[in-house]
């Protein structure tokens, strides 16, 4: 023992993962930790506030405002655009590459982990809706889709640009799962909350190992903010509290943040007695920071074609603060998500009264044999933890292994049109569930899509082709250069009458091929699972000139997501280099990065702790689910 704790030491003098916001009560152990803020401060030692919570987000290219402060830019009508553009007609397209679900549920789960933009109330500053457009299909009893100003900074907005706040540490570093405040953690932690008390090492889960309800202290209101959606408004204390305020946002998300919390006690019941419970929990959250380091860079950012610079080490030049432009245009990539989740497990999983239960919600119900899948459509999870412990968690993973949606200006209309929504009054839910949203179903829209224009609007980022220019990339001249189609003009058919943009045949699929280049049927069951390339009536880039007329008006995100894919990667042009370029810096600039941190080799080496854990191991170990190696990849199995 005097052999080890003599290790300790060297392993003290060696780490320093910060330079400190605290460091760990003494122990009999005499291991004293300095750890990484939580709020991301200190990270950077001439620039303390580089990357922290609560500061402002970086600009790539000049401010877009109409007024050059704060008024937003015009342009055509969102949901108009949406409409033209965004609205897929229920036909699932799938990632050419073969990315799976995991992709877009990573990316959720990181995102959370790096950006939040600060979401007090401004005042209502809604969107139009236009019952009457030709290629509206939704019912919308509001009259208008919700949208409210993100804030501004402190001291912008009135004699210099309109500037926003990221609310949380841009770092990758495990945020989502631990918080960014003392006071978030310590209710996240096992142990009392007694004034004075020493909380425990472990992370609190239920007995079955799923996340803590609002109400789980008791004093439901005393419990750290979580954000609301779905039938959560009305149950709010049926929310499950995590790292970040919207892990109740899906099941996918939640199941992310089950899993590293799971991991975490996981670390800590792998460490010696002897060490405080500060120094296990410490030791647990430096390693799981690492781990989603690694699955970021190692697993991630390759399976979707993300190939960076050569690393060189810490860079302390770098700014690893979020720029504004990857915030609100660049990491939305919302046309990735699927609109169903489908666990497929042993129908003895599950009794008869489960599975009916589970088709009044709208579930669909296959049985195969001795097997059942679970078609559990995004509007049924949204706001639903009930659901992922019905569904289990060990189920759940077994869903996510198929073909991610291709990111393209497509966008799933559980997404672009139902957001959060639930059915209407009076609506039996069984009857909406399926593969396609029936808009009958909903009488309000919130389409995400939609939102993203406007969002961009609001935080004054350039139009599309200023933002090429911001990010070295030439502008483009016509809208075909922009999407890789070969004519920017409506054709002449039959079909189309009237003016074409706001004709309803132009969204019409008129070829549909499998990812080996088959023709596959509309309306087959193949036409909902293996369709990879979908061309339609009219080129994208006929209907971008009839809705902007000028390339140089196209709104950045929508520009973006038109873009013709690189080979080898699952975005555009535009889109790749800003991912390349804030993934670079949140990488060079972070001191304490996983390739950098001395101390992850002696933590390995003293306790057997290895923080190099593919997301598969992350499943296997946590969930006792054997996956492939490479979630992110699709192996046809």
């Amino acid at each position: 023992m005097r052999g080890l704790r003599t290790s300790v030491a060297i392993l003290t003098a060696t780490i320093t993962i910060s330079l400190a916001l605290t460091s760990a009560p003494a122990s009999a152990s005499g291991l004293s930790l300095l750890v990484r803020t939580l709020d991301g401060s200190q990270n950077n030692r001439t620039h303390p506030s580089w990357g922290q919570a609560g500061t402002q987000y970086l600009r790539v290219g000049q401010a877009n405002y109409a007024d050059g402060i704060s008024a937003m830019v015009s342009g055509p009508s969102p949901r108009y655009v949406s409409n033209r553009v965004f609205n897929d007609r229920g036909q699932n397209i799938f990632s050419e590459a073969g990315v799976t679900n995991w992709g877009w549920v990573w990316g959720q789960f990181l995102d959370h982990d790096i950006g939040l933009r600060d979401e007090t109330s401004t005042g209502s500053a809604a969107l139009p809706f236009n019952a009457g457009d030709a290629l509206e299909s939704f019912r919308n009893d509001f009259g208008a889709i919700s949208f409210s100003r993100t804030p501004a900074a402190p001291g912008t907005g009135v004699a210099s640009p309109r500037q926003q706040i990221n609310t949380i540490s841009s770092y990758i570093d495990a945020s989502n799962v631990y918080g960014t405040t003392k006071d978030r953690l310590l209710w996240l932690r096992s142990g009392p909350l007694a004034p004075g008390a020493t909380p425990g090492a472990a992370l609190m889960l239920t007995s079955d190992g799923y996340l803590p309800r609002r109400s789980a202290r008791e004093d439901a209101a005393s419990a750290p903010p979580m954000d609301l959606m779905g039938a959560l408004v009305a149950t709010p204390d049926r929310a499950v509290v995590a790292g970040d305020v919207r892990a109740n946002e899906n099941n996918a998300l939640t199941m992310m943040h089950t899993l590293f919390a799971r991991e975490h006690n996981r670390i800590v019941a792998a460490l010696p007695n002897w060490l405080s419970a500060e120094e296990k929990f410490q030791i647990a959250r430096r390693v799981v920071g690492a781990e989603v380091q690694r699955i970021t860079y190692t697993e991630f950012l390759p399976a979707l074609g993300v190939r960076l610079a050569p690393y060189h080490g810490y860079d302390p030049r770098e700014n690893a603060g979020l720029a504004n432009e990857f915030a609100a245009v660049g990491y939305r990539a919302h046309s990735m998500i699927h609109g169903e989740f489908e666990p497929f497990v042993p129908a003895a999983r599950y009794s008869g009264a489960q599975l009916e239960a589970f088709e009044a919600m709208g579930i669909e119900v296959e049985l195969d044999g001795s097997d059942v899948k679970l078609r559990i459509p995004l509007n049924v999870a949204f706001g639903n933890p009930d659901l992922l412990e019905q569904v289990g968690i060990d189920a759940f993973v077994t869903g996510l292994g198929e073909r991610q949606y291709r990111n393209d200006e497509q966008i799933d209309n559980t997404l672009r049109s139902i957001l959060f929504q639930v059915p209407r009054p009076g609506v039996d839910p069984a009857s909406c569930g399926g593969p396609v949203v029936l808009p009958e179903c909903f009488s309000v829209v919130s389409d995400l899509g939609a939102i993203d224009i406007q969002r961009a609007r609001d935080h004054g980022i350039p139009r599309y082709n200023d933002m090429r220019r911001a990010y070295g990339l030439a502008p483009k001249g016509s809208f075909t250069a922009i999407t890789g189609e070969a004519t920017q003009q409506f054709p002449t058919d039959p079909l189309i009458t009237g003016d074409p943009i706001d004709d309803p045949e132009i969204l019409d699929f008129t070829l549909l091929l499998d990812a080996d280049g088959h023709v596959v049927t509309p309306g087959t069951p193949e036409a909902l699972d293996e369709v990879v390339v979908g061309v339609r009536r009219t080129t994208l880039a006929a209907r971008l000139k009839a809705i902007y007329g000028d390339v140089n008006s196209v709104d950045a995100f929508v520009g973006m997501m038109s873009e013709k894919h690189l080979k080898g990667a699952e975005f555009g042009e535009l889109q790749l280099a800003i991912w390349k370029k804030q993934f670079e810096a949140l990488r060079d600039g972070d001191r304490f990065f996983y390739q950098v941190d001395p101390g992850l080799p002696f933590i390995r080496a003293l306790f057997g702790i290895d923080y190099r854990q593919t997301l598969s191991d992350i499943v296997r170990l946590n969930a006792g689910v054997t996956l492939p190696a490479n979630v992110f990849l699709f192996t046809g199995d």
